[in-house]
Protein backbone atom coordinates (compact mmCIF):
# COMPACT_ATOMS: atom_id res chain seq x y z
CA UNK A 1 0.00 0.00 0.00
CA UNK A 2 2.89 2.50 0.64
CA UNK A 3 3.61 2.40 -3.07
CA UNK A 4 0.35 3.22 -3.86
CA UNK A 5 -0.11 6.03 -1.76
CA UNK A 6 3.43 7.39 -3.15
CA UNK A 7 1.62 7.37 -6.13
CA UNK A 8 -1.10 8.93 -5.05
CA UNK A 9 0.42 11.62 -3.25
CA UNK A 10 2.37 12.53 -6.49
CA UNK A 11 -1.31 12.58 -8.22
CA UNK A 12 -2.65 15.22 -5.71
CA UNK A 13 0.43 17.50 -6.00
CA UNK A 14 0.79 17.33 -9.74
CA UNK A 15 -2.89 17.76 -10.04
CA UNK A 16 -2.56 20.97 -7.52
CA UNK A 17 -0.37 22.48 -10.17
CA UNK A 18 -2.33 21.88 -12.41
CA UNK A 19 -5.44 23.30 -10.77
CA UNK A 20 -3.86 26.66 -9.44
CA UNK A 21 -1.37 27.33 -12.79
CA UNK A 22 -3.58 26.52 -15.41
CA UNK A 23 -7.04 25.85 -14.24
CA UNK A 24 -7.04 29.66 -12.05
CA UNK A 25 -4.08 31.87 -12.46
CA UNK A 26 -3.71 31.16 -16.12
CA UNK A 27 -7.57 30.35 -17.77
CA UNK A 28 -9.43 32.02 -14.48
CA UNK A 29 -12.30 29.15 -15.82
CA UNK A 30 -14.54 29.98 -12.57
CA UNK A 31 -15.06 33.06 -14.60
CA UNK A 32 -15.80 31.72 -17.76
CA UNK A 33 -19.13 31.13 -18.62
CA UNK A 34 -18.09 28.81 -21.82
CA UNK A 35 -16.15 26.58 -18.94
CA UNK A 36 -19.06 25.39 -16.80
CA UNK A 37 -19.18 22.13 -18.24
CA UNK A 38 -15.60 21.73 -17.66
CA UNK A 39 -16.07 22.64 -13.97
CA UNK A 40 -18.96 20.48 -13.54
CA UNK A 41 -16.52 17.55 -14.41
CA UNK A 42 -13.52 19.06 -12.40
CA UNK A 43 -15.61 19.20 -9.14
CA UNK A 44 -17.01 15.40 -9.83
CA UNK A 45 -13.55 14.27 -10.24
CA UNK A 46 -12.01 16.45 -6.98
CA UNK A 47 -15.17 14.53 -5.64
CA UNK A 48 -14.28 10.83 -5.93
CA UNK A 49 -10.27 12.00 -5.03
CA UNK A 50 -11.43 13.56 -2.04
CA UNK A 51 -13.37 9.76 -1.41
CA UNK A 52 -10.18 7.92 -2.60
CA UNK A 53 -7.83 10.03 -0.03
CA UNK A 54 -10.29 9.61 3.02
CA UNK A 55 -11.23 6.25 1.95
CA UNK A 56 -7.81 4.53 1.54
CA UNK A 57 -6.53 6.56 4.65
CA UNK A 58 -8.79 5.36 7.66
CA UNK A 59 -10.19 1.49 6.11
CA UNK A 60 -9.72 -1.55 4.35
CA UNK A 61 -12.69 -2.48 2.43
CA UNK A 62 -12.65 -6.20 2.29
CA UNK A 63 -15.12 -8.51 0.02
CA UNK A 64 -18.07 -6.56 -1.95
CA UNK A 65 -16.63 -3.39 -1.00
CA UNK A 66 -13.59 -3.79 -2.41
CA UNK A 67 -16.07 -3.58 -5.83
CA UNK A 68 -17.06 0.31 -5.03
CA UNK A 69 -12.96 1.19 -4.65
CA UNK A 70 -13.15 -0.28 -8.36
CA UNK A 71 -16.01 1.36 -9.58
CA UNK A 72 -14.84 4.85 -8.63
CA UNK A 73 -11.33 4.51 -9.91
CA UNK A 74 -13.30 3.88 -13.36
CA UNK A 75 -15.17 6.77 -13.01
CA UNK A 76 -12.32 8.58 -12.44
CA UNK A 77 -10.81 7.44 -16.07
CA UNK A 78 -14.67 8.01 -17.38
CA UNK A 79 -14.42 11.74 -16.07
CA UNK A 80 -11.10 12.23 -17.35
CA UNK A 81 -11.68 11.08 -20.62
CA UNK A 82 -14.58 13.91 -21.01
CA UNK A 83 -12.56 16.28 -19.19
CA UNK A 84 -9.28 15.80 -21.64
CA UNK A 85 -11.83 15.86 -24.79
CA UNK A 86 -13.28 18.81 -24.02
CA UNK A 87 -10.62 20.89 -23.07
CA UNK A 88 -9.33 20.25 -26.54
CA UNK A 89 -12.97 21.31 -28.44
CA UNK A 90 -13.02 24.87 -25.85
CA UNK A 91 -9.55 26.21 -25.35
CA UNK A 92 -6.03 25.90 -26.58
CA UNK A 93 -4.32 24.02 -24.14
CA UNK A 94 -0.64 24.85 -23.44
CA UNK A 95 2.17 22.60 -24.25
CA UNK A 96 3.00 22.39 -19.95
CA UNK A 97 -0.88 21.78 -19.55
CA UNK A 98 -0.70 18.92 -22.19
CA UNK A 99 2.57 17.86 -21.42
CA UNK A 100 1.18 17.45 -17.83
CA UNK A 101 -1.56 16.26 -18.66
CA UNK A 102 -0.18 13.08 -20.13
CA UNK A 103 2.07 12.64 -16.70
CA UNK A 104 -1.05 12.75 -14.71
CA UNK A 105 -2.92 9.74 -16.73
CA UNK A 106 0.51 7.80 -16.91
CA UNK A 107 0.85 8.12 -12.89
CA UNK A 108 -2.93 6.96 -12.70
CA UNK A 109 -2.28 4.29 -14.54
CA UNK A 110 0.68 2.92 -12.62
CA UNK A 111 -1.82 3.70 -9.48
CA UNK A 112 -4.72 1.44 -10.99
CA UNK A 113 -1.99 -1.42 -11.90
CA UNK A 114 -0.34 -1.38 -8.21
CA UNK A 115 -4.29 -0.98 -6.56
CA UNK A 116 -5.27 -3.72 -8.57
CA UNK A 117 -3.95 -6.74 -6.73
CA UNK A 118 -4.74 -4.78 -3.35
CA UNK A 119 -8.64 -4.67 -4.61
CA UNK A 120 -8.03 -8.14 -5.69
CA UNK A 121 -6.32 -9.98 -1.80
CA UNK A 122 -9.15 -7.51 -0.20
CA UNK A 123 -12.17 -8.92 -2.60
CA UNK A 124 -11.11 -12.55 -1.34
CA UNK A 125 -11.50 -11.44 2.84
CA UNK A 126 -15.04 -11.18 4.67
CA UNK A 127 -17.52 -8.17 3.34
CA UNK A 128 -16.89 -5.81 5.61
CA UNK A 129 -14.99 -1.99 5.89
CA UNK A 130 -12.26 -2.25 8.87
CA UNK A 131 -10.45 0.61 10.39
CA UNK A 132 -6.67 1.43 9.70
CA UNK A 133 -4.42 3.58 10.30
CA UNK A 134 -1.15 3.85 8.77
CA UNK A 135 0.75 6.93 10.93
CA UNK A 136 1.44 10.16 9.46
CA UNK A 137 0.33 8.61 5.91
CA UNK A 138 -3.49 8.36 7.36
CA UNK A 139 -3.07 11.95 8.71
CA UNK A 140 -1.28 13.96 5.23
CA UNK A 141 -4.43 12.08 3.27
CA UNK A 142 -6.82 13.49 5.31
CA UNK A 143 -5.66 16.78 4.94
CA UNK A 144 -5.53 16.44 0.85
CA UNK A 145 -9.12 14.72 1.02
CA UNK A 146 -10.03 18.06 3.05
CA UNK A 147 -8.49 19.96 0.50
CA UNK A 148 -9.78 18.50 -2.50
CA UNK A 149 -13.10 18.26 -1.36
CA UNK A 150 -13.10 21.88 -0.53
CA UNK A 151 -11.78 22.34 -3.84
CA UNK A 152 -14.81 20.11 -5.49
CA UNK A 153 -17.60 22.41 -3.66
CA UNK A 154 -15.99 25.63 -5.06
CA UNK A 155 -15.76 24.59 -8.23
CA UNK A 156 -19.68 23.06 -8.01
CA UNK A 157 -20.52 26.84 -6.47
CA UNK A 158 -18.98 28.53 -9.94
CA UNK A 159 -20.76 25.86 -12.06
CA UNK A 160 -23.98 27.34 -10.45
CA UNK A 161 -22.99 30.62 -10.87
CA UNK A 162 -22.48 30.43 -14.30
CA UNK A 163 -25.17 28.50 -15.12
CA UNK A 164 -27.21 31.43 -14.25
CA UNK A 165 -28.70 33.71 -16.56
CA UNK A 166 -26.13 36.63 -16.88
CA UNK A 167 -26.22 39.10 -15.18
CA UNK A 168 -27.78 41.82 -18.03
CA UNK A 169 -30.66 39.18 -18.47
CA UNK A 170 -31.31 38.72 -14.36
CA UNK A 171 -31.18 42.81 -14.23
CA UNK A 172 -32.71 43.60 -17.19
CA UNK A 173 -30.85 46.79 -18.99
CA UNK A 174 -33.04 49.67 -20.65
CA UNK A 175 -31.43 50.77 -23.92
CA UNK A 176 -32.76 54.21 -24.67
CA UNK A 177 -32.66 55.70 -28.54
CA UNK A 178 -31.79 58.70 -29.92
CA UNK A 179 -31.92 60.42 -33.17
CA UNK A 180 -27.78 61.13 -33.12
CA UNK A 181 -26.06 58.76 -30.64
CA UNK A 182 -22.76 59.59 -29.31
CA UNK A 183 -19.96 56.83 -28.53
CA UNK A 184 -18.25 56.67 -25.77
CA UNK A 185 -15.18 53.96 -25.16
CA UNK A 186 -14.97 53.18 -21.00
CA UNK A 187 -12.35 51.48 -19.86
CA UNK A 188 -12.34 49.89 -16.68
CA UNK A 189 -16.54 49.40 -17.35
CA UNK A 190 -17.16 46.21 -15.10
CA UNK A 191 -16.23 48.06 -11.77
CA UNK A 192 -18.44 49.24 -9.42
CA UNK A 193 -18.11 52.78 -11.19
CA UNK A 194 -17.88 51.53 -14.72
CA UNK A 195 -20.94 48.90 -14.09
CA UNK A 196 -23.68 52.11 -13.08
CA UNK A 197 -21.92 54.71 -15.76
CA UNK A 198 -21.82 51.96 -18.52
CA UNK A 199 -26.03 51.03 -17.64
CA UNK A 200 -26.51 55.20 -17.84
CA UNK A 201 -25.24 55.91 -21.06
CA UNK A 202 -27.18 53.34 -22.58
CA UNK A 203 -30.27 54.50 -20.78
CA UNK A 204 -29.57 57.66 -22.72
CA UNK A 205 -29.33 56.53 -25.74
CA UNK A 206 -25.20 55.73 -26.24
CA UNK A 207 -23.29 53.81 -27.95
CA UNK A 208 -20.99 52.14 -25.66
CA UNK A 209 -17.53 50.89 -26.15
CA UNK A 210 -15.99 48.34 -23.34
CA UNK A 211 -12.52 48.53 -23.05
CA UNK A 212 -11.58 45.80 -20.81
CA UNK A 213 -9.18 42.45 -20.26
CA UNK A 214 -12.06 40.62 -18.81
CA UNK A 215 -14.35 39.77 -21.79
CA UNK A 216 -16.52 37.07 -20.27
CA UNK A 217 -17.11 39.38 -17.32
CA UNK A 218 -18.52 42.22 -19.68
CA UNK A 219 -20.62 39.90 -21.40
CA UNK A 220 -22.02 38.53 -18.79
CA UNK A 221 -22.72 42.54 -17.05
CA UNK A 222 -23.60 43.84 -20.46
CA UNK A 223 -24.20 41.14 -22.95
CA UNK A 224 -25.00 42.84 -26.77
CA UNK A 225 -25.55 45.78 -25.80
CA UNK A 226 -21.97 47.14 -25.74
CA UNK A 227 -19.33 46.30 -27.76
CA UNK A 228 -16.30 44.57 -26.16
CA UNK A 229 -12.57 45.64 -27.05
CA UNK A 230 -9.69 43.55 -25.24
CA UNK A 231 -7.14 45.66 -26.89
CA UNK A 232 -7.32 48.84 -28.16
CA UNK A 233 -5.75 47.45 -31.56
CA UNK A 234 -8.42 45.77 -32.37
CA UNK A 235 -9.79 49.45 -33.22
CA UNK A 236 -9.17 50.78 -36.36
CA UNK A 237 -8.19 54.47 -37.02
CA UNK A 238 -11.74 54.98 -38.75
CA UNK A 239 -13.45 54.01 -35.52
CA UNK A 240 -16.09 57.00 -34.48
CA UNK A 241 -15.37 57.42 -31.20
CA UNK A 242 -17.03 60.74 -29.59
CA UNK A 243 -15.63 60.47 -26.13
CA UNK A 244 -13.69 58.33 -23.40
CA UNK A 245 -14.42 57.70 -19.94
CA UNK A 246 -11.00 56.52 -18.42
CA UNK A 247 -11.84 54.20 -15.03
CA UNK A 248 -8.70 51.95 -15.34
CA UNK A 249 -6.86 51.44 -12.59
CA UNK A 250 -6.22 48.66 -9.97
CA UNK A 251 -7.64 48.64 -6.29
CA UNK A 252 -5.48 50.89 -4.21
CA UNK A 253 -6.56 49.39 -0.69
CA UNK A 254 -5.62 46.03 -0.49
CA UNK A 255 -2.32 44.79 -0.49
CA UNK A 256 0.53 46.56 1.01
CA UNK A 257 2.32 49.35 -0.88
CA UNK A 258 5.45 47.36 -1.61
CA UNK A 259 7.54 48.84 -4.30
CA UNK A 260 5.97 46.46 -6.84
CA UNK A 261 2.76 47.25 -5.56
CA UNK A 262 3.50 51.05 -6.27
CA UNK A 263 4.58 49.47 -9.70
CA UNK A 264 1.31 47.78 -10.58
CA UNK A 265 -1.12 50.43 -8.98
CA UNK A 266 1.08 53.46 -10.98
CA UNK A 267 0.78 50.98 -14.23
CA UNK A 268 -2.60 50.15 -14.24
CA UNK A 269 -3.25 53.96 -14.45
CA UNK A 270 -0.91 55.64 -16.03
CA UNK A 271 -0.02 53.03 -18.67
CA UNK A 272 -4.09 52.87 -19.56
CA UNK A 273 -4.33 56.04 -19.63
CA UNK A 274 -1.12 57.06 -21.96
CA UNK A 275 -2.66 54.03 -24.34
CA UNK A 276 -6.05 55.99 -24.46
CA UNK A 277 -4.45 58.94 -25.32
CA UNK A 278 -2.27 57.07 -28.17
CA UNK A 279 -5.79 55.36 -29.86
CA UNK A 280 -7.29 59.17 -29.34
CA UNK A 281 -3.60 60.30 -31.64
CA UNK A 282 -3.91 57.65 -34.38
CA UNK A 283 -7.87 57.91 -34.87
CA UNK A 284 -9.00 59.58 -38.15
CA UNK A 285 -11.42 62.27 -36.08
CA UNK A 286 -10.05 61.72 -32.08
CA UNK A 287 -12.77 62.45 -29.14
CA UNK A 288 -13.65 65.76 -28.08
CA UNK A 289 -14.07 64.82 -24.82
CA UNK A 290 -11.73 63.07 -22.67
CA UNK A 291 -13.19 62.10 -18.92
CA UNK A 292 -10.49 60.47 -16.34
CA UNK A 293 -11.01 59.13 -13.03
CA UNK A 294 -8.49 60.77 -10.69
CA UNK A 295 -8.95 60.53 -6.58
CA UNK A 296 -8.70 63.11 -3.77
CA UNK A 297 -5.52 61.16 -2.95
CA UNK A 298 -4.15 63.75 -5.24
CA UNK A 299 -4.00 66.05 -1.99
CA UNK A 300 -2.35 63.77 0.18
CA UNK A 301 -2.77 64.50 4.21
CA UNK A 302 -3.84 67.97 4.82
CA UNK A 303 -5.37 67.33 8.08
CA UNK A 304 -8.50 70.38 8.65
CA UNK A 305 -7.31 72.04 5.91
CA UNK A 306 -10.34 72.98 3.44
CA UNK A 307 -9.51 71.50 0.03
CA UNK A 308 -10.69 73.05 -3.51
CA UNK A 309 -9.73 72.45 -7.29
CA UNK A 310 -7.06 74.89 -6.84
CA UNK A 311 -5.48 73.45 -3.56
CA UNK A 312 -1.53 72.30 -4.18
CA UNK A 313 -1.02 68.94 -4.41
CA UNK A 314 1.42 66.92 -1.68
CA UNK A 315 4.30 64.55 -2.26
CA UNK A 316 3.33 61.47 -0.30
CA UNK A 317 2.82 58.15 -2.99
CA UNK A 318 -1.13 58.17 -3.02
CA UNK A 319 -0.91 61.83 -4.45
CA UNK A 320 2.21 61.56 -6.95
CA UNK A 321 0.16 58.40 -8.39
CA UNK A 322 -2.81 60.65 -8.77
CA UNK A 323 -0.52 63.42 -10.13
CA UNK A 324 1.12 60.98 -12.44
CA UNK A 325 -2.66 59.77 -13.25
CA UNK A 326 -3.83 63.23 -14.62
CA UNK A 327 -0.76 64.40 -15.97
CA UNK A 328 -1.25 61.41 -18.64
CA UNK A 329 -4.68 61.96 -19.58
CA UNK A 330 -3.71 66.22 -19.28
CA UNK A 331 -1.55 65.06 -22.80
CA UNK A 332 -5.09 64.61 -24.31
CA UNK A 333 -5.58 68.68 -24.30
CA UNK A 334 -2.68 68.17 -27.30
CA UNK A 335 -4.90 66.63 -29.45
CA UNK A 336 -7.86 69.24 -29.32
CA UNK A 337 -9.56 67.65 -26.71
CA UNK A 338 -11.89 68.78 -23.68
CA UNK A 339 -9.94 66.81 -20.78
CA UNK A 340 -11.43 66.72 -17.46
CA UNK A 341 -10.24 64.90 -14.31
CA UNK A 342 -12.77 63.76 -11.62
CA UNK A 343 -10.75 63.74 -8.39
CA UNK A 344 -13.04 61.04 -6.56
CA UNK A 345 -13.92 60.42 -2.52
CA UNK A 346 -14.87 57.58 -0.80
CA UNK A 347 -18.25 56.55 -3.50
CA UNK A 348 -21.23 54.93 -1.34
CA UNK A 349 -23.35 52.30 -3.06
CA UNK A 350 -25.08 48.99 -2.43
CA UNK A 351 -23.21 46.53 -4.79
CA UNK A 352 -20.00 47.88 -4.55
CA UNK A 353 -17.25 50.12 -3.43
CA UNK A 354 -16.52 50.68 0.55
CA UNK A 355 -19.98 50.75 2.03
CA UNK A 356 -20.26 46.96 2.27
CA UNK A 357 -17.05 46.50 3.71
CA UNK A 358 -17.87 49.05 6.40
CA UNK A 359 -21.19 47.69 7.09
CA UNK A 360 -19.91 44.11 7.90
CA UNK A 361 -18.39 44.91 10.71
CA UNK A 362 -20.77 47.45 12.20
CA UNK A 363 -23.66 44.35 11.81
CA UNK A 364 -21.47 42.19 13.71
CA UNK A 365 -21.21 44.73 16.49
CA UNK A 366 -17.84 45.01 16.09
CA UNK A 367 -17.84 48.82 14.77
CA UNK A 368 -15.09 50.69 15.49
CA UNK A 369 -13.50 54.04 15.97
CA UNK A 370 -10.25 54.18 13.80
CA UNK A 371 -7.58 56.83 15.13
CA UNK A 372 -8.68 59.84 16.64
CA UNK A 373 -11.99 59.27 14.43
CA UNK A 374 -11.39 63.33 13.60
CA UNK A 375 -9.79 62.49 10.23
CA UNK A 376 -12.24 63.80 7.46
CA UNK A 377 -14.62 61.56 5.54
CA UNK A 378 -15.12 63.09 2.15
CA UNK A 379 -17.98 60.93 0.16
CA UNK A 380 -20.27 61.01 -2.90
CA UNK A 381 -23.09 58.54 -3.65
CA UNK A 382 -22.65 56.33 -6.98
CA UNK A 383 -25.83 57.97 -8.40
CA UNK A 384 -24.37 61.75 -8.10
CA UNK A 385 -20.86 60.33 -9.21
CA UNK A 386 -22.52 58.81 -12.42
CA UNK A 387 -24.63 62.51 -13.20
CA UNK A 388 -21.05 63.64 -12.82
CA UNK A 389 -19.85 61.72 -15.13
CA UNK A 390 -22.73 62.89 -17.17
CA UNK A 391 -22.55 66.26 -16.45
CA UNK A 392 -18.54 66.21 -17.31
CA UNK A 393 -19.21 64.68 -20.90
CA UNK A 394 -22.41 66.84 -21.39
CA UNK A 395 -21.16 70.11 -20.54
CA UNK A 396 -18.94 72.18 -22.51
CA UNK A 397 -17.79 74.85 -20.34
CA UNK A 398 -16.25 71.75 -17.18
CA UNK A 399 -12.60 71.16 -17.44
CA UNK A 400 -9.54 70.24 -15.40
CA UNK A 401 -9.77 68.93 -12.32
CA UNK A 402 -13.22 68.67 -10.76
CA UNK A 403 -13.55 67.23 -7.08
CA UNK A 404 -16.66 64.50 -7.35
CA UNK A 405 -17.74 64.62 -3.47
CA UNK A 406 -20.62 65.05 -1.62
CA UNK A 407 -20.88 69.23 -0.51
CA UNK A 408 -21.31 68.17 2.94
CA UNK A 409 -17.99 65.75 4.24
CA UNK A 410 -17.76 64.53 7.79
CA UNK A 411 -15.44 62.97 10.04
CA UNK A 412 -14.99 60.03 10.52
CA UNK A 413 -16.41 58.97 13.87
CA UNK A 414 -19.69 60.83 12.40
CA UNK A 415 -19.62 58.59 9.46
CA UNK A 416 -19.46 55.48 12.04
CA UNK A 417 -22.27 57.26 14.28
CA UNK A 418 -24.01 57.36 10.84
CA UNK A 419 -23.73 53.32 10.18
CA UNK A 420 -24.41 52.46 13.57
CA UNK A 421 -27.41 54.26 13.68
CA UNK A 422 -28.69 52.86 10.65
CA UNK A 423 -28.49 49.29 11.54
CA UNK A 424 -29.32 50.46 15.59
CA UNK A 425 -25.84 48.57 16.77
CA UNK A 426 -23.74 50.00 19.29
CA UNK A 427 -20.42 52.03 18.33
CA UNK A 428 -17.90 50.45 21.43
CA UNK A 429 -14.68 49.87 19.77
CA UNK A 430 -11.43 52.09 18.76
CA UNK A 431 -8.91 50.53 17.22
CA UNK A 432 -5.20 52.81 17.89
CA UNK A 433 -3.67 54.21 14.66
CA UNK A 434 -0.65 53.13 15.63
CA UNK A 435 -1.86 49.67 15.21
CA UNK A 436 -2.70 50.12 10.95
CA UNK A 437 0.32 52.10 10.65
CA UNK A 438 2.45 49.29 12.24
CA UNK A 439 0.59 46.86 10.09
CA UNK A 440 0.00 48.91 6.72
CA UNK A 441 2.73 51.08 6.44
CA UNK A 442 1.81 54.11 3.95
CA UNK A 443 -1.15 52.61 3.46
CA UNK A 444 -2.42 53.19 6.63
CA UNK A 445 -3.55 56.91 5.22
CA UNK A 446 -5.87 55.75 3.16
CA UNK A 447 -7.85 54.86 6.66
CA UNK A 448 -6.11 56.68 9.44
CA UNK A 449 -5.77 60.70 7.68
CA UNK A 450 -8.01 61.82 5.40
CA UNK A 451 -9.34 65.42 3.72
CA UNK A 452 -11.59 67.65 3.72
CA UNK A 453 -12.34 68.20 0.27
CA UNK A 454 -15.08 70.33 -1.21
CA UNK A 455 -16.81 70.46 -4.67
CA UNK A 456 -16.37 74.24 -5.68
CA UNK A 457 -16.21 73.86 -9.61
CA UNK A 458 -18.77 71.49 -10.23
CA UNK A 459 -21.09 74.41 -7.60
CA UNK A 460 -19.87 76.89 -9.78
CA UNK A 461 -20.94 75.11 -12.64
CA UNK A 462 -23.92 74.36 -11.81
CA UNK A 463 -24.31 70.96 -11.12
CA UNK A 464 -26.88 70.00 -8.71
CA UNK A 465 -25.98 67.22 -5.48
CA UNK A 466 -28.44 65.30 -4.55
CA UNK A 467 -27.34 63.51 -1.72
CA UNK A 468 -25.62 66.58 -0.08
CA UNK A 469 -25.80 64.37 3.83
CA UNK A 470 -24.80 61.33 4.51
CA UNK A 471 -27.71 60.63 6.18
CA UNK A 472 -30.44 60.91 3.10
CA UNK A 473 -27.45 59.01 1.17
CA UNK A 474 -27.32 55.99 3.58
CA UNK A 475 -31.48 55.89 3.76
CA UNK A 476 -31.74 55.94 -0.26
CA UNK A 477 -29.09 53.02 -0.35
CA UNK A 478 -29.97 50.91 2.14
CA UNK A 479 -33.94 50.73 1.69
CA UNK A 480 -35.43 49.17 4.28
CA UNK A 481 -36.89 50.06 7.48
CA UNK A 482 -34.29 50.51 9.34
CA UNK A 483 -32.39 53.32 6.70
CA UNK A 484 -35.94 54.69 6.90
CA UNK A 485 -35.00 55.99 9.94
CA UNK A 486 -32.24 57.25 9.16
CA UNK A 487 -33.79 60.63 8.06
CA UNK A 488 -34.99 61.23 11.53
CA UNK A 489 -31.82 60.19 12.90
CA UNK A 490 -29.93 62.51 15.22
CA UNK A 491 -28.31 65.01 11.97
CA UNK A 492 -24.54 64.64 11.72
CA UNK A 493 -22.28 67.19 13.01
Amino acid sequence: MFAVFALITTQALLGAVDNLWHHEITERLPAKRAAANELALHSARELIYAFVFLGLAWFRWQGVWAVLIAVVMLAEVIITLLDFTLEDKTRRLPAFERVLHTILALNFGAVLALLGPVLGSWWRLSSVVVPVYYGAISWVFTVFGVGVFAWAVRNAVAVLKLRRPPQWSRNPILVGMKLAPRTVLVSGATGFIGGHLVRRLLVRGDRVIVLTRDADHALDRFGPHVQIVANLNDLGNDTKIDAIVNLAGAPILGFPWTQARRATLMGSRVKTTRALVGLMGRLTRPPRVFVSASAIGYYGVRGNEWLDENSAPSCDFQSLLCQEWESAAAAAEGLGARVVRLRIGMVLGRDGGALPQLLMPVRLFAGAVTGRGNQWVSWIHIADLVRLFEFSLDTPTVQGPVNAVAPMAVTHRQFQRALASVLHRPLWLRVPAFILRTMLGEMAQLLVDGQHVVPRRANEAGFTFRFRQLNGALAQLLDDRRAASVASATAVH
